[in-house]
């Protein structure tokens, strides 16, 4: 495990090394959960599989203790300075893909461009809140700026991002967790990986 410093306080990131790495995944964390998600570890297995290696992200404020994330530019920085010091060191000279479960996924498409990442893996997308699909977030996925898979659960209450240029939707059965389909989601990202990293 390694801590890193970021603008936002040290951060914590689980690598696992592959062994001769096609490229890499970073992955991070829901608002209000952490690393050991279930979906994050099968899109891990997934990566794995393929040969990339994989880097779990526990944001700052999670490391500090706290459950609730601070606002998004700080979520975003914080993310930007790790991604930059794995791909300048951990990581270095491998294609990345970085991505992420929920507000993850979010913290990844905004940042996609500046972090450098040849695409987007969102786990469960929160479209809006539950309740309000007035309050969109599609905007922030279409604008990540590389190509993004969007895995959701067909009864998701945060809803259903729609498939554009750029994005690949995958519905499977399931909720805002994912839990009911992992091996049809390990499946997903295992297809849709190799291309992305251009293994």
């Amino acid at each position: 495990m390694l801590e890193l410093d970021t603008p936002q306080g040290p951060a914590r990131v689980h690598l696992e090394p592959a062994g001769e790495p096609v490229g890499a995944l970073v992955l991070g964390h829901g608002a209000g959960g952490g690393v050991t998600a279930r979906d994050l570890k099968a899109a891990a297995a997934a990566a794995r599989e393929v040969g990339a290696t994989v880097a779990l992200v526990e944001q700052p404020y999670r490391v500090a203790g706290r459950k609730t994330p601070p606002a998004a530019p700080r979520l975003d920085e914080a993310w930007e300075a790790i991604v930059t010091r794995l791909a300048a060191d951990e990581l270095r000279g491998l294609p990345l893909v970085t991505g992420g479960r929920s507000s993850g996924a979010r913290v990844a498409c905004r940042t996609a461009v500046a972090t450098g990442a040849a695409g987007v893996l969102c786990l469960a997308f929160p479209l809006h809140p539950p309740g309000r699909p007035e309050k969109t977030r599609q905007p922030e996925l279409d604008a990540a700026g590389v190509p993004a898979l969007v895995v959701q659960g067909d009864r998701d209450p945060f809803g259903m991002p729609a498939a554009g240029p750029g994005v690949t939707l995958v519905t499977l059965p399931g909720d805002h967790r994912l839990a009911g389909a992992l091996p049809e989601l390990r499946a997903a990202v295992r297809d849709w990986l190799p291309g992305v990293l251009g293994a």
